[in-house]
């Protein structure tokens, strides 16, 4: 089993096997998980009559402050069924979830009414967003843009990933690992949102979240030829589900010995890869060579590990990469 070191203790991997103190866990930390631009509404309430179904909450996300977003929360442990347990209960609040909507938005309301500093927040968030009230504000998220989901779970799998790319709702997996040393507990996990908020709260304050438009992926130099170059696509990439609309171009980072950007495209579609809750990027035409953005030789960590976001005029602008990120 993993293990974690942290001053001089080790920590044994904590295999959760009663959901109701996973979800306690989830509840109790969900500003760490999801970010102080979010609403955690632990509500369980039923929805549906011919398919009836209790989603374990919900999250209104205020990441991009112009477009906020409501997401339903699936807390789960592994030991449950992905097929049976997971995709189903997904599977009937998507059918569900329209002809619900109204007692969706009393719930909802009824639970900020009752949490006054959740209520002001919302409140002055909405009016930002440019709803006149938050009647106005939950009519549209709930009715008007896409409901997302969000799945916490101690350990994810492939099984679970073949599921969620079944369905049609955009969603989004946090894997939440939890290691113990006698009475003392640390918490493993990626934050909900994770590049987001680290542009949000990084030192580099020069761009707004609302203005990211262009994914940067690394790429070893034979999948560079033969897949971005040769087949005008990338594919497996983990991208969420707040950044599928808003992905206009991809560039590539090639790694060691080349360290650079050097490619661009514009996107023309993005779709799920295969069974996995990953994604395929469809360029519109060939990805143009641009002038190299290169790694800063004096500044570590900066080379992307993972897909990165960032602007199309930071990029084209860029001389090395903390001029991107």
């Amino acid at each position: 089993m993993e293990r974690l070191i942290a001053e001089n203790k080790t920590y044994k991997y904590y295999e959760y096997t009663n959901e109701a103190e996973f979800e306690k866990i989830i509840v109790d930390n969900a500003k760490q998980i999801f970010g102080k631009n979010t609403v955690y509404i632990d509500i369980k309430k039923k929805i549906g009559d011919n398919i009836v179904t209790i989603p374990d909450g919900y999250l209104i996300d205020f990441s991009f402050a112009e477009k906020p977003r409501l997401y339903i929360i699936e807390n789960e442990i592994s030991t449950h069924d992905p097929y049976r347990h997971i995709g189903s209960q997904l599977l009937k609040f998507g059918i569900s979830y329209k002809a619900s909507g109204r007692n969706i938005k009393k719930f909802i309301l009824d639970f900020l009414m009752t949490n006054k500093d959740y209520y002001d927040f919302v409140e002055k968030r909405s009016k930002t967003a440019g709803y006149r009230n938050i009647d106005a504000f939950l009519d549209a998220i709930i009715f008007d843009i896409p409901v997302a989901a969000i799945v916490i779970i101690d350990k994810s799998s492939t099984e679970l990933e073949n599921v969620l790319s079944q369905l049609t709702m955009d969603t989004d997996i946090i894997e939440f690992q939890t290691f113990v040393d006698n009475d003392e507990r640390i918490h493993k996990f990626i934050p909900f949102n994770e590049e987001i908020r680290d542009i949000e709260e990084g030192e580099k304050r020069d761009v707004k979240v609302e203005e990211l438009d262009t994914i940067v992926v690394p790429a070893q130099a034979e999948g560079f030829q033969s897949v971005f170059i040769e087949s005008n696509a990338w594919w497996a990439i983990r991208i969420s589900s707040s950044m599928l609309n808003r992905i206009k171009y991809i560039a590539v980072y090639q790694v060691a010995p080349i360290s650079a950007i050097t490619h661009v495209a514009e996107v023309s579609r993005i779709e799920k890869y295969k069974d996995t809750n990953k994604y395929i990027v469809y360029f519109k035409e060939s990805a143009r060579e641009i002038n190299p953005v290169k790694l800063d030789t004096k500044k570590k960590g900066s080379a992307p590990q993972a897909p990165r976001y960032t602007t199309y005029e930071k990029l084209m602008n860029g001389k090395v990469l903390s001029d991107v990120f």
